[in-house]
């Protein structure tokens, strides 16, 4: 199987199983919506789990900053202030603690 340009050996795919407990009138539902979109019940329940958990971990896990505060990021990144007296005591404690 092809992957954007890298090849992909599936013997080495593993599944993992994932059991979930559901009510008749929940599993009823997910089959309806699997057969609209002709998927099996197990692609479609994991391909909307999947993007549903992608949203939830990019709320959690990714920054966005606006334009105002990108710059100064950018800013400081680019142009570093020197340090300071407190930075520097840091860095010490730092060097004394790791150095043996």
């Amino acid at each position: 199987m092809a992957l954007e340009g890298l090849t992909l050996d599936t013997s080495e795919l593993k599944r993992e199983r994932v059991q979930l407990r559901l009510d008749a009138r929940s599993k009823k539902k997910l089959e309806r919506a699997a057969a609209f979109a002709g998927e099996s019940m197990t692609d479609f329940v994991l391909s909307h789990a999947l993007d549903a958990a992608d949203r939830l971990l990019a709320e959690h896990e990714v920054i966005t900053l606006s334009d105002p505060d990108w710059q100064v990021f950018y800013d400081a990144l680019l142009n570093p202030p020197e340090p300071n007296e407190n930075l520097k005591r840091a860095f010490r404690r730092y060097r004394e603690r790791t150095a043996g």
